[in-house]
């Protein structure tokens, strides 16, 4: 099973993009599974951006970019989106997307990571 992510770029402050996180090679469904979006800037650790849960539209995220960010899923497509509006330079990061089937449990699958660097 693998998290494809793509999506990421370089773009302007105030910019936006939409980051794709597919899954493939098996049965994970991202419709049936606790799905995440983290970051990790050089020199940080992996923090949390937002979360979709499971079977469900309910929706989580960091401080930091709420009401800019915004997680969805799209079931026929097995695939969950990060639409990230008025970015910030401070957003630049790796993203990475993540997969759980169980809410306490740690993220079980994980994406290789997509570059988004916001210049100012």
């Amino acid at each position: 099973v693998q998290l494809q992510a793509s999506g990421g770029g370089l773009v302007q402050a105030g910019g936006s993009l939409r980051l794709s996180c597919t899954a493939s090679g098996g049965t994970l469904s991202t419709y049936r599974n606790h799905m995440a979006w983290f970051r990790q800037a050089p020199g940080k650790e992996r923090e949390f951006v937002a979360r979709i849960q499971k079977t469900s539209s309910t929706t989580f995220y960091a401080d930091s970019v709420k009401g800019r960010f915004t997680i969805s899923r799209n079931i026929a497509k097995n695939t969950v989106y990060l639409q990230m509006d008025t970015l910030k330079p401070e957003d630049t990061a790796v993203y990475f997307c993540a997969a759980r089937s169980i809410m306490t449990a740690p993220w079980d699958y994980w994406g290789q990571g997509t570059q988004v660097t916001v210049s100012s």
